[in-house]
C-alpha cells in the first residue's frame, strides 16, 4: 500500500475501524487518513496518489489480484492525467469537481458517498478514485480474478444433453441463465449477506410465473440471517429449510444451468450464492429428488421405464439389508427349501448373528465409499473398487460374513447409486442403519414399523408450505403425469399447480405431431 508523506492525519477511532461510520470527505487528507486506518497492514490494498491534469490530487483505490491493472492503467490513469490542465481547475482555489466518470474510457461507472460503499466496491473488484474537493468517488467495473472455465459437472453427467455446468463466479451463473431465459421477466435480486464476507447471494425467479407470496418468503428468511460469513450454499439451506432436523434435503441443489432454468420455468425460486457452483431450488419434493435431467432428454416411453426402475432400486438401497436380515433371522419359512438349504450351508460358520454381519458390511462399505471420495481421483476408484472385492472376498473366506451378505450389501451400493442426488441418497444411505436394527430385534415387524415412520416423516415435510410427497399425497390426479411416467412434451400443456396458482399454460392444445394425411403421406 503506497504511504503520501506528512499528510494531515485527523483523529480517528482506529481501535475498531467501522467503514459505516465515515462518509466521504471533500479533503482528500482526510479521506486518506481514513482509508489508511482501515486497511491498515494490508498489503494487497494499493492506494495511488496522482494528479488530475497536473492539477488537481486524487487517489485511486484498489485490490492487487482484483482488479485489471492494464485496462487501469489505459482507461482510468491515463485520460484523468492527461486532462487538459486548465479544464480541471477553471474555477481556481475554488476547486472545481471534475468529471471523473465522463474522462475515464469506462462503461460500467457507479457513485461512491461512503466508506461502506467503497470498501463494497474494491472487495468486489472495481477501483474507486476520490478527488479533492469532492464528497462523492467513483468506481469503475475492472474487476478481474482467476475463477474456473464452465465445465461439466461430475455429479449431474448426462449421456443427452447440455455439457455446462455453473461455476464459483455469481455473475458467470447469472449470465448462463440469462442466455436461456431471454426476457426481462427474469429477474435477480441481490442481497449481501455475512458480516464479514459480505457474500452475494442471488435471487432468480421469472415475473409472471413464480407466485408473489413464495418470492416474498424465500427473501424474507435470506434477509433475516445474521452470521458472519457465507462460505457455501449449504449455510443458505440450513439457515432457511422448513425442518433443520430432517434428513431429508427440503431444497434440491443443482450445477446445470438447464435443470435451473426448467425450475424457473416450472414458478420455482432459485438461490445462488457467490462462491459456490451449487444453486438450491425452492421449493421441491420428494418426486423431484428422484427425477434425473436425462429423462426429459431421452423418448418419453425410455424416460418412463428408467424412472420406474430408479424407484425400485430407491426401495432396494433403503430396505435390501433390512429384509434379508428380517427374513434370515426371524422368518425362515418364506424362504424356498432350497434356497434355505444355500444360505444354511453358507452361514453355518458364520460366529455372527444376521444383524452384527449386515452392520459390519454395511459399515465398511459405507468407510471404502467415503476412502474413494476423499482420495485423489487418479486412485480414489481404484482403490475403493479394489477394497471392496479383497475385503469382501477375505471376510468370506475368513468365515467372517457370508457370500449372500456380501451380494446383499453389493447390490444395495449400487442402488444407491441410481439417485440423482446426491443429498437424497446420503439421506437414504444413513437411514438403512435404524431400520436394520429394527428389523434386527422385531422381524418384518420393525422393518414395517420403521418404513411406515419415514412415510410419516415425509407427509409431515413442507417446503415453503408445499407438502413434501406432492402430488401423491395428497393426491393430484393431473400431476401424476411427470411423476408415475414421464409424459411426453406435448402432454404437460400446464405447470406444475403446486407451485403456480396464475399463468399455468405451459404450450396450448393441438402440438401433439400427426402424420400427414392424403396426398401428402411420403
Amino acid at each position: 500500500m503506497t504511504q503520501t508523506s506528512e499528510r494531515e492525519k485527523p483523529e480517528l477511532d482506529t481501535s475498531a475501524p467501522d467503514p459505516e461510520k465515515y462518509r466521504i470527505s471533500e479533503r482528500l487528507e482526510l479521506n486518506l487518513a481514513m482509508l489508511d486506518a482501515l486497511y491498515q497492514d494490508c498489503s494487497d490494498i494499493v492506494i495511488r496518489r496522482f494528479r488530475i491534469g497536473g492539477v488537481t490530487d486524487a487517489v485511486l483505490v484498489y485490490i492487487e489480484g482484483l482488479s485489471d491493472t492494464g485496462l487501469i492503467d489505459q482507461h482510468i490513469l491515463a485520460p484523468l492525467m492527461r486532462t487538459d490542465a486548465a479544464d480541471a481547475d477553471k474555477n481556481g482555489d475554488k476547486g472545481r469537481t471534475v468529471p471523473v466518470d465522463e474522462t475515464a474510457s469506462v462503461a460500467q461507472t457507479s457513485g461512491v458517498r461512503t466508506m461502506a460503499e467503497l470498501n463494497s466496491q474494491i472487495f468486489d473488484g472495481s477501483p474507486v478514485v476520490l478527488v479533492d474537493h469532492s464528497d462523492a468517488g467513483t468506481a469503475f467495473g475492472l474487476a478481474k480474478w482467476e475463477k474456473r472455465s464452465v465445465e461439466e459437472p461430475m455429479a449431474e453427467s448426462v449421456v443427452r444433453g447440455p455439457r455446462e455446468g455453473f461455476t464459483e463466479t455469481i455473475r458467470v451463473n447469472t449470465s448462463m441463465l440469462r442466455r436461456r431465459i431471454k426476457s426481462y421477466r427474469l429477474k435477480l435480486k441481490t442481497i449481501q449477506i455475512g458480516a464479514y464476507t459480505q457474500t452475494k447471494v442471488a435471487l432468480a425467479y421469472v415475473d409472471g410465473i413464480a407466485e408473489p407470496a413464495l418470492i416474498a418468503e424465500v427473501s424474507a428468511r435470506i434477509e433475516r440471517i445474521e452470521i458472519d460469513g457465507i462460505l457455501e450454499s449449504n449455510y443458505i439451506e440450513e439457515l432457511i429449510e422448513d425442518n433443520p432436523f430432517s434428513p431429508f434435503p427440503q431444497l434440491s441443489t443443482t450445477e446445470r444451468p438447464d435443470v435451473a432454468t426448467a425450475a424457473l420455468l416450472e414458478g420455482r425460486v432459485l438461490v445462488m450464492v457467490d462462491g459456490s457452483p451449487f444453486v438450491l431450488i425452492a421449493p421441491t419434493t420428494f418426486t423431484t429428488i428422484l427425477q434425473s435431467p436425462e429423462d426429459y432428454y431421452q423418448r418419453f416411453l425410455i424416460g418412463s421405464v428408467i424412472r420406474w426402475l430408479r424407484y425400485f432400486f430407491v426401495l432396494v438401497a433403503l430396505l435390501a439389508p433390512s429384509l434379508y436380515v428380517a427374513v434370515v433371522t426371524f422368518h425362515q419359512e418364506m424362504i424356498p427349501s432350497r434356497l434355505l438349504l444355500t444360505l444354511v450351508r453358507s452361514r453355518e460358520e458364520i460366529p455372527f448373528p444376521a444383524l452384527a454381519e449386515a452392520m459390519l458390511m454395511e459399515i465398511t462399505f459405507e468407510g471404502l465409499r467415503e476412502a474413494g471420495v476423499r482420495l485423489p481421483k487418479q486412485v480414489g476408484a481404484a482403490v475403493s473398487i479394489v477394497g471392496a472385492l479383497v475385503i469382501g472376498q477375505a471376510a468370506t473366506a475368513a468365515g467372517l460374513v457370508s457370500s449372500p451378505m456380501v451380494m446383499v450389501v453389493a447390490i444395495t451400493g449400487i442402488a444407491s447409486f441410481l439417485l440423482p442426488q446426491y443429498s437424497g441418497g446420503i439421506a437414504l444411505r444413513m437411514l438403512r442403519f435404524p431400520i436394520m436394527l429394527l428389523s434386527g430385534f422385531l422381524g418384518l415387524l420393525g422393518l414395517t414399523l420403521g418404513f411406515i415412520l419415514i412415510y410419516v416423516h415425509l407427509c409431515s415435510l413442507r417446503s415453503f408450505g408445499v407438502p413434501y410427497l406432492s402430488p401423491v399425497a395428497p393426491l393430484s390426479g393431473s400431476e401424476l403425469k411427470d411423476v408415475l411416467i414421464r409424459a411426453p412434451h406435448w402432454m404437460m400443456r400446464s405447470r406444475p399447480s403446486l407451485y403456480v396458482k396464475r399463468n399455468k399454460r405451459r404450450l396450448p392444445a393441438g402440438q401433439k405431431p400427426e402424420p400427414p394425411k392424403g396426398e401428402e403421406r411420403m
